[in-house]
């Protein structure tokens, strides 16, 4: 590692407190770049302990020879939808995911909570009307929707709702967001996420074209991105965090990719990272149809990986389970990746990279 910036911090693997970082408020993305691949691409040889420096429109020039790339395709909701309640107050509901026990119920978060819950209805006229059915303790509620129009959910959603931008970005979602905040391989029919697989953001066709040129593979998963990714741990101890759960899919074509030896894997992003090791995890008895599933892995270190060779990941929130993945990916198997992470911060914040969803990238190989 390059000894120029000496800009490290310490931190303990055990204690969530170490987690933190000091990060200026200026390194933090509130806009994507102009193009997408104008993005700067760090990347990180395990192998060697070597980091150099690129932009993103390089990454076909940077690969091993002929990968198996996974990419999560999933679609964010507009999940924020405004409402009315019957006392004539507003009402912001950010819908999660449904409820499992029926299309029309879904968990969300309300805003005001308590006055919403405690009013039991909510609405917006023409539109649909709400009715809250539970208060859960993560802070969550339990809603049922009634929809006059012949539409679900999701699409009522889509031609209402705003898209949700992370708490971190501090503007209003705008139009160029419901474009930016999508991966390009998107698919509307998968619009099951409140927030972006944001290493995806940085590809373009022509970069994809280029991959596809050079022997590259690409196979579809989708894993339903929910608020618990933005969510920090808040347990003294990380291995005390109780991990969110999210739903998956994972199709025939990329299973049996999976289960081959005779390619080396890269993974587009943490989702699905935790995508592939939750399926490898578990017997696959019907390899021929669709897997669904629900994944609360939490990947901390010591961790040792078994379908992912490397990884494009973007730069991640102080005192997050995002960290504490990639901290395991670094140094599979061992205990040492939090320190290596730590050195590999430190020169991203002296070289002025940009972090979080609309930042830039980092390729470990």
């Amino acid at each position: 590692m390059p000894p120029s910036c000496r800009c490290a911090f310490t931190l303990n693997p055990m204690l969530t407190s170490e987690l933190d970082f000091k990060l200026p408020a200026d390194r933090i993305a509130q806009l994507p770049t102009d193009r997408r691949d104008d993005s700067r691409l760090l990347v990180y040889r395990r192998e060697q302990r070597e980091l150099s420096h690129h932009h993103f429109h390089e990454l076909p020039n940077l690969l091993p020879y002929k990968l198996s790339i996974f990419r999560n395709d999933v679609c964010v909701l507009k999940a924020r939808i405004p409402g009315k309640r019957p006392t004539g107050g507003m009402v912001e509901c950010l819908l999660l995911r449904p409820s499992g026990t029926s299309e029309d119920t879904w968990r969300c978060l309300l805003k005001p909570g308590r006055k919403t819950a405690r009013a039991g209805k909510f609405f917006l006229p023409d539109e649909y009307t709400a009715t809250v059915v539970d208060s859960l303790s993560s802070g969550e509620y339990l809603v049922k929707f009634d929809l006059p129009k012949d539409e679900n959910l999701a699409e009522m959603a889509d031609r209402i709702g705003t898209l949700p931008l992370p708490p971190y970005v501090r503007r209003p979602a705008d139009k160029k967001d419901e474009s930016r905040y999508q991966t390009v391989y998107a698919k509307g029919e998968n619009r099951s996420a409140v927030a972006a697989p944001t290493a995806g953001l940085h590809f373009t066709p022509k970069i994809l074209d280029k991959l596809n040129d050079k022997g590259h593979s690409f196979y579809d998963l989708t894993l339903s991105v929910g608020l618990g990714t933005f969510r920090p741990i808040e347990t003294e101890r990380i291995e005390d965090h109780p991990m969110h759960g999210e739903e998956y899919s994972i199709g025939p074509k990329a299973k049996k990719a999976l289960h081959a030896n005779d390619h080396n894997n890269l993974a587009i992003g943490t989702t699905s990272v935790r995508t592939i090791e939750h399926f490898l995890l578990h017997p696959d008895p019907e390899p021929s149809k669709t897997t669904f599933a629900e994944t609360d892995l939490f990947i901390r270190a010591p961790y040792t990986f078994r379908g992912v060779d490397h990884l494009l990941t973007n730069f991640h929130l102080p005192g997050s389970t995002l960290l504490c993945l990639v901290s395991a990916f670094l140094s599979p198997g061992n205990e040492d990746g939090l320190s290596i992470l730590k050195d590999i911060y430190a020169q991203a914040i002296c070289s002025e990279y940009r972090f979080f969803s609309y930042g830039d990238a980092m390729l470990i190989l």
